[in-house]
């Protein structure tokens, strides 16, 4: 008897201790899941985009196609902007330059995919051209791209591209520039429209600008160069040529100004130019956008995307806000043109 009394006791002891192990494990599962997390989110924190999404903070891939003035203002914008939305801490980015190459951009936005960015961000024509073709998933935002239409071979544009893609443009009324150029001067019989024929966002400028002028009557001839090494050669035929220039927004010529100023300036022949960083450099005025907003614009379109679950795919591409017409007092002065009222200065 008292065997079995002892026996039952144990038997009371073990299954009170089971049960009170039981209630410290059923516990801690609550706890965790009050927490928001878990043993399986704790190890995979400190992983690249899946995770970072998960937390809160997300990873965005920026490929600027390389450095100069316009570009770094709309990368500049781009992170002001998803800074502000997101908060502080809560979006990082990787940003890197394909130097104006084509083959080094691919390679960026190829590692952007391998990465699991939640975002890329495209400035410059190849830029977006070397993301579209590394993912169809993953969202792609294009900054400083003239025409999608073109960058992207869509013939039947509408305004979406129906795929994961949008973004800002930076065209300028081409009409307006080429007003500005018989304005400023006004005796120009032939026009040379100076341009990189690599870049097909340029040529669709070009094309824009031809048929202004024509519609004036102006005569005028296009002269392109392939790379950076024939702009020197061709620049110097140009303006044996012609009596002003007209170069749009072309990442090779704006990466080359100084270059292009020391054959145009001695020559006495002035440039329009597509935008304020050319202009800086060799030009005598433009018809300005501002690539901080249209950077600052893509960030707004990203928090759109990541945050409150726009469609990419349905998102209209957005244009500069204003167009301001500035002029470079010191070659102006050079070449002795007067410029009326109007037009703002540009400043060093």
């Amino acid at each position: 008897m008292k065997k079995k009394v002892i026996s039952l006791l144990l038997t009371g002891l073990m299954v009170t201790s089971a049960l009170a192990g039981c209630g410290s494990d059923l516990e801690s599962s609550s706890n965790s899941a009050a927490s928001g997390g878990s043993s399986e989110s704790s190890v995979s924190s400190g992983s690249s985009s899946e995770s970072g999404s998960r937390q809160g903070t997300y990873v965005i891939g920026i490929l600027q196609q390389l450095e100069h003035a316009a570009l770094d203002e709309a990368t500049q914008g781009f992170q002001d902007a998803c800074t502000e939305l997101f908060g502080e801490g809560n979006v990082t980015f990787d940003v890197n330059n394909g130097q104006n190459e084509q083959s080094n951009c691919a390679t960026i936005a190829n590692d952007f995919v391998a990465q699991g960015v939640d975002l890329i961000l495209a400035n410059g024509t190849t830029a977006l051209q070397c993301s579209a073709a590394a993912t169809n998933t993953i969202p792609i935002l294009g900054t400083s791209i003239t025409d999608y239409g073109t960058a992207l071979d869509i013939t039947d544009w509408t305004g979406t591209t129906g795929t994961n893609i949008s973004g800002t443009s930076d065209l300028a009324p081409i009409d307006e520039q080429e007003d500005m150029l018989l304005e400023l001067v006004p005796d120009a019989e032939k026009v040379g429209i100076l341009y990189c024929s690599a870049e097909p966002n340029s040529e669709y400028q070009a094309k824009l600008f031809a048929e202004a002028l024509e519609e004036d009557g102006i005569d005028y001839a296009e002269y392109t160069a392939a790379d950076s090494n024939e702009i020197q050669s061709v620049t110097t035929t140009a303006v044996a040529e012609c009596d002003v220039l007209y170069i749009p927004t072309d990442n090779t010529m704006a990466s080359n100004t100084e270059l292009i100023n020391n054959v145009c300036e001695p020559a006495g022949v002035p440039v329009i130019a597509g935008e304020q960083g050319i202009c800086s450099g060799c030009g005598i005025a433009t018809l300005s956008i501002s690539y901080y907003d249209i950077g600052y614009k893509a960030g707004e379109m990203a928090y759109d995307i990541l945050v409150n679950g726009a469609d990419v795919a349905t998102m209209e591409i957005e244009s500069a806000p204003n167009v301001t017409k500035m002029y470079n007092p010191v070659l102006c002065e050079s070449l002795g043109i007067t410029v009326p009222e109007g037009y703002e200065a540009i400043e060093g």
